[in-house]
């Protein structure tokens, strides 16, 4: 084992001496010699394995529509099953329902959130929902999915009889008008949207609760109609309504009638409904062929996982062995190199993963945690160093050191891609906000890939010692 000694100082004091002094007494025999340093040891080992991870949570606001081949990565596809979240208040001063114009599902993607061809013409098909959604429909297993969704829709009663045409390179003229997002925009049935302000007039405890909504309206199946080659990854969806709002205006004393354009969204994709998506992923042979012989591949969605073996033992051991009875533990860090696989469709590394105790992770996911630096830890993907980093160990390494007699499950890891979830509080006018992580979900943001070098993986493990010589 490896170490290095970084000396902070030597104080040499006499039995009669309270503290250094520029001049050594030394009356009597006894002479006290105390000494610090800093030890790094920095040799170990890490082994582990890919193991599939086909069963995801899939319950998520991103939504993912799309499908593509790649022979580097395999056959990718989702399509939407959802819920919707109404407004409470709709806008009824000087309107009625004969001033509904259309109704539009607006679907929206940030610039470049997207995997694939941005030109290639894909299509899509829009279907309203026969009976409601339960959370018990998620999590979806890749290719075997909990209930049968034609269940859930008739297949003859399609509100895009017309497929639905959509690329990703300049959707609804955003790119023109200079928009921070671009827009997938699917019109709906008109007698939808009159039935939907008809409720809204006459029954509004409808519009109490996404319970009481979803008996009123079950939500939307959206589906994959033709075309290869993409997949977005859309951030918000919302429906619209269109329509004329009737007022009076008074200019010098005159009134006249005046009817204004107006449009509003009256329902949205939110957190507090149920929103799925139904992925089929079947791995490529070469990945699988990389995974027979030995390499430790991510893979996301429902791909490979890394199940990873920490040397705690051995790093406990080498510090019993010398750090003697008066040592403090600084810090434990773990760096691990990624290798990135080349491919024709920009698949990257997932951006961040957590390692997790492998016991632990189906609780993490299902209990909603956030990384506590104990049992598990955050980590994001650095394309300067191409590498993952965990910097913050030193707690699972002191509870480790303190629970004394260890078994597998202390220092077997789970490495999985994730998507982070923040919320940025402050004032950002004077520079001080502060980001915080809300919440830690399994990663559904698109086709992500890249295999770990676990043998050059860094530990990095630090602590001071003192020794007395009398």
């Amino acid at each position: 084992m490896k170490f290095t000694h970084l000396f902070i100082g030597i104080c040499t004091v006499t039995v009669l001496s309270t503290a250094c002094d520029d001049t050594v007494t030394t009356l009597g025999n006894s002479l006290v010699t105390d000494k610090s340093e800093v030890v790094i040891d920095s040799v170990f080992q890490v082994t582990g394995s890919s193991e599939r991870n086909a069963e995801i949570q899939s319950r998520t606001v991103t939504q993912l529509l799309g499908t593509l081949d790649a022979k580097e990565y395999g056959h990718f596809s989702s399509e939407i099953i959802t819920q919707f979240m109404p407004s409470l208040n709709l806008d009824t001063v000087g309107v009625s329902i004969d001033d509904i114009d259309s109704v539009k599902l607006l679907m929206f993607m940030l610039p470049g959130s997207f995997t694939g061809d941005s030109l290639v013409p894909m299509g899509l098909k829009v279907y309203p929902l026969k009976k409601q959604l339960t959370d018990g429909m998620v999590p979806p297993v890749t290719n075997v999915l909990p209930y049968p969704v034609t269940d859930y829709y008739d297949e003859s009663d399609c509100w895009t009889p017309q497929t639905q045409i959509y690329t990703a390179n300049a959707l609804y003229n955003d790119s023109v008008n200079n928009l921070a997002y671009r827009t997938v925009s699917v019109s709906l049935p008109l007698e939808f949207g009159k039935r939907f302000f008809n409720e809204y007039l006459n029954s509004p405890q409808t519009f109490a609760t996404p319970q009481a909504f979803a008996q009123f309206f079950p939500g939307l199946y959206i589906k994959n109609s033709f075309g290869s080659g993409r997949v977005i990854n859309i951030n918000e969806s919302r429906i619209n309504l269109y329509y004329k709002r009737h007022a009076k205006v008074t200019t010098n004393d005159v009134t006249r009638d005046t009817i204004y354009n107006a449009s509003a969204t009256y329902m949205a994709v939110t957190p507090e409904v149920v929103t799925t998506n139904l992925i089929d992923m079947e791995l490529s042979s070469s990945l699988s062929d990389m995974v027979a012989a030995g390499k430790n591949l991510l893979v996301a969605p429902a791909g490979y996982d890394v199940a990873i073996n920490f040397p705690t033992q051995s790093i406990l051991a080498g510090y019993k062995a010398n750090a003697g009875d008066m040592s403090v533990i600084n810090t434990l860090t773990f760096s691990i190199p990624v290798e990135e696989i080349t491919n024709d469709y920009n698949i990257n590394p997932p951006a961040n993963v957590l390692l997790v105790l492998a016991k632990e992770k189906k609780e993490f996911f299902a209990e909603n945690k956030i990384s506590d630096n104990k049992t598990s830890f955050l980590a994001s993907y650095n394309s300067l160093t191409n590498s993952y980093e965990f910097t913050n160990m030193r707690q699972y390494i002191l509870d480790m050191l303190e629970k004394g007699t260890l078994t597998a499950d202390d220092y077997t890891f789970t490495l999985t891609p994730v998507t982070v979830v923040t919320e940025t509080s402050g004032n950002g006018y004077y520079g001080q906000t502060q980001t915080y992580t809300t919440g830690i979900n399994p990663y559904i943001e698109g086709p992500a890939m890249c295999a770990l070098k676990l043998d050059e993986a860094k530990i990095k493990f630090t602590y001071s010692k003192q020794s007395i010589n009398n």
